[in-house]
């Protein structure tokens, strides 16, 4: 039975980084032992979290300028370890969703926040994009994808300011200039691996202002000098990740995927856009290729379409609790029919219920 997964997160893998991963649980590299039970201190996990994170500078084309550690605590944990490091008097960040307001609220507890847009009146439906970073503060922050109501940053600013980026829905998802990001962070339930893990990619050079007596576990340099393994890590995670990872290389890189999800995006929008059924409320420039979100434009009529998607072997397609409507995650494991297929889902519902 075939099931088209379109979970926001945690959220579809591809199948091959699923069976390996299974495959480790029972006998890790036919040593007899499962991976959940092999020290972190081992050879054979140090050999994993060395790779991975080689995999990381080669797939974002980074070089030895920036650190990459796996931690515990998801992006929301780095809500607050990113102004603990970073943040001596004030730093600027954009609003443009529920997680950049999370990411807000902590910053405040450390320093002046300068909110320099805001979509809350407008419903989050767009992202400005002349907004102006004054050269005085700490850094600036935002938020690539709006995973809850599916909006994206195609472009960034250009800015002297260090940028900090919280990219834990589109990771891995499209090729960029990633040395214009002084620190990147995204928990890995998305693009990346299975939930419990946050890869943080970081510009060493901008925490030697740090002089804050910060406590161990949120201090990034001591992280840095641990080589992630301060503590016991994720060890399933982030072998998951390695697999995934690897998987991103043999398909082609970044670019590849880019093309497959733009592919994949356009395809859903345009079904939206012409379904006399559907809407998508977002500005056309700012719609996530991670996220698509669309809504019934007859309310009643989501009885009978929640019957006919559930019927088919779709999951995941429920609008976020604090959005509504409807949300088809088409992250990187997503194949092309899981979408082709609710599109067909959506015509034969149009035929059916169209006036």
């Amino acid at each position: 039975m075939i099931i088209h997964n379109f979970n926001a997160g945690p959220s579809i893998l591809p199948k091959e980084v699923i069976i390996k991963s299974a495959q480790s649980v029972i006998d890790f590299n036919g040593s007899g032992l499962s991976l959940l039970e092999i020290s972190h201190r081992s050879i054979d996990f140090l050999e994993i979290i060395e790779k991975t994170t080689c995999l990381v500078k080669r797939v974002m084309n980074l070089n030895d300028d920036y650190a990459i550690l796996f931690l515990q605590g998801g992006a929301t944990l780095q809500f607050s370890m990113v102004p603990y490091n970073l943040m001596d008097k004030e730093a600027a960040y954009l609003d443009t969703g529920f997680w950049s307001i999370n990411a807000i609220k902590e910053a405040k507890k450390f320093g002046k926040v300068n909110i320099l847009f805001s979509g809350k009146e407008n419903q989050y439906t767009y992202i400005l994009k002349n907004y102006k970073i004054p050269h005085n503060v700490d850094y600036f922050h935002c938020t690539s994808n709006n995973t809850i109501v599916g909006t994206q940053m195609k472009i960034f600013p250009k800015t002297s300011v260090p940028i900090i980026c919280d990219m834990s829905s589109d990771i891995f998802s499209r090729k960029l200039n990633f040395y214009q990001f002084s620190l990147i962070y995204a928990s890995a339930q998305k693009n990346v691996s299975s939930a419990g893990m946050t890869i943080v990619i970081i510009k060493k050079n901008i925490l030697k202002t740090t002089k804050k007596n910060i406590p161990s576990y949120m201090d990034y340099q001591i992280h840095i000098q641990n080589k992630s393994i301060l503590n016991t890590p994720n060890v399933f995670s982030i072998y998951t990740s390695m697999l995934t990872l690897e998987w991103i290389e043999n398909k082609g890189g970044l670019s590849i995927l880019e093309k497959e999800n733009k592919n994949k995006a356009k395809l859903l929008y345009d079904e939206i856009d012409k379904n006399s059924l559907f809407e998508n409320k977002i500005h056309k420039e700012d719609r996530s290729n991670m996220n698509v979100s669309f809504f019934l434009k007859e309310k009643k009529l989501e009885k009978e379409f929640n019957k006919m998607w559930k019927k088919e072997n779709i999951i995941g397609l429920d609008g976020h609790r604090f959005f509504g409507g409807y949300r088809a995650s088409i992250y990187n494991a997503l194949p092309l029919k899981s979408v082709q297929f609710l599109i067909e889902i959506m015509k034969e519902f149009e035929r059916k219920f169209s006036s």
